[in-house]
């Protein structure tokens, strides 16, 4: 089998049945004014569907809380108007023959107060506290913070109910579920918090809540992050011990699988061995995983988001670490926003139509 064969390979987990190994990476768009997904939504991810992607995940997705969200255009997954309108997007998905999850997100302290569906909203966190560890609002109690979990499990109930084929819960980058992982914002003193582990109870509880509303047949996928987007020297596990206690209170939950997030997936994860983060986790906990950072690129998206561009990365060496097993799946990002068809331009070989990325029209591309 040769190694671009393996992208091609087939993959299976739960009730998930992929053609290939190319996953659409979330990338928040802000095109759902008021957060109502238009027709123009479905039709962006049917072109993906369409054209060799195994699985789309969506950009993220907010839950019934009304501080989730930071913008009045990012995408709801709740109330009738928008459930309604993915529930066209993932028919146009399937009309295509594609597979597709909604990533449903919070983003809790990252919001600027008075923004959002509902500006008037008091912002949830896990201790009231910024990434500074500054107090500004109240620790929530504990009704508060399963009022959260609660908010989560009715969103992926709706996806289930909806015919998505998985769902994606957001607990990377520094966002809500990220901000209980995170000591400097998460100072609590009850069962929420302390160790690592013990502060991973919350996305614990949220999965265990997810699969009872989604039944056992439809796989929930966990994204996570070492860095943060306010500081991108902080890491939550600083040994491979450290990293495989706090994914063990994610499998025990019932988690299927981890999507590991990098900013450059070539990059090892801890000293003395090459494996990346998708690696680790796959190797300490047996579960699937994804891979994603700046695949097919050559430079981060951070940089991308100031506007700056990046040259084409050669694949083979995601695609020859796939094939040996170190990871699962590659999800891929702005290549795909760039050019819809850039995975059947891979399966084609038809490499030199593959185009270096613009950071100038990050905002403005469908």
């Amino acid at each position: 089998m040769s190694h671009k064969s393996a992208l091609f390979e087939p993959f299976s987990c739960r009730g998930l049945d992929l053609a290939n190994r190319i996953v659409m990476a979330p990338m928040t768009r802000s095109f759902s004014p008021d957060g109502i997904p238009g027709a123009d939504v479905g039709d962006y991810y049917a072109r993906r569907a369409s054209a060799d992607v195994g699985l789309i995940i969506s950009e993220g997705t907010t839950i019934a809380r009304g501080s989730a969200a930071n913008d009045p255009n990012v995408p709801k997954f709740h109330g009738e108007a928008a459930l309604s309108a993915w529930r066209d997007i993932i028919g146009k998905v399937h009309q295509a023959g594609g597979k597709m999850g909604p990533q449903i997100w919070h983003v809790g302290m990252m919001r600027k107060p008075g923004t959002g569906h509902e500006p008037e909203a008091i912002s949830d966190s896990p201790s009231g506290k910024t990434h500074h560890g500054k107090q500004i609002l109240p620790e929530p109690s504990e009704s508060e913070i399963a009022d959260m979990v609660t908010a989560y499990a009715e969103a992926a109930g709706d996806a289930a109910a909806l015919g998505f084929d998985c769902v994606e819960i957001h607990g990377a980058h520094g966002y809500l579920i990220d901000q209980f992982f995170w000591h400097v914002m998460n100072t609590r003193a009850d069962r929420y918090g302390g160790t690592l582990a013990e502060r991973a109870r919350f996305a614990g509880e949220i999965i265990a809540e997810c699969r009872k509303k989604t039944g056992p047949d439809l796989p929930l996928i966990f994204r996570f992050s070492q860095w943060k987007q306010q500081d991108f020297s902080v890491r939550l596990a600083q040994t491979p011990q450290e990293l495989e206690a706090f994914l063990a209170v994610l499998v025990e939950a019932g988690i299927d699988i981890l999507h590991c997030s990098q900013r450059r997936w070539w990059e090892a994860e801890f000293d003395g061995s090459e494996l990346n983060l998708a690696g680790w986790a796959k190797k300490l906990t047996g579960l699937p995983t994804i891979t994603v950072g700046s695949v097919g690129l050559s430079s981060d998206f951070i940089g991308a988001f100031q506007g700056e561009g990046s040259k084409t990365r050669p694949i083979a060496d995601v695609i020859e670490r796939l094939d040996k097993g170190e990871f699962d799946l590659i999800a891929v990002g702005r290549a795909l926003l760039q050019d819809p068809f850039w995975a059947q331009k891979i399966k084609d070989e038809r490499y030199d139509e593959l185009a270096a990325y613009d950071g100038n029209t990050l905002k403005t591309l469908y």
